[in-house]
């Protein structure tokens, strides 16, 4: 696989992952919350990806 897939995979389940988290505490999927918990898990996708890269 190329490394541009493997980026894009880590940040859709690193974004889905955080996306969810704000349902622990009943915020909407489409908050605030959830869409920056969503973004922080989307980098930190990219994030572990690069680290299992190099």
């Amino acid at each position: 696989m190329s490394p541009k897939t493997l980026y894009l995979i880590g940040a859709t389940i690193g974004g889905t992952i955080g996306g969810f988290v704000p349902n622990l505490w009943n915020a909407g999927a489409f908050s605030g919350w959830g869409i920056l918990m969503s973004t922080l898990g989307g980098l930190a996708g990219i994030w572990a990806v690069y680290r299992f890269m190099v």
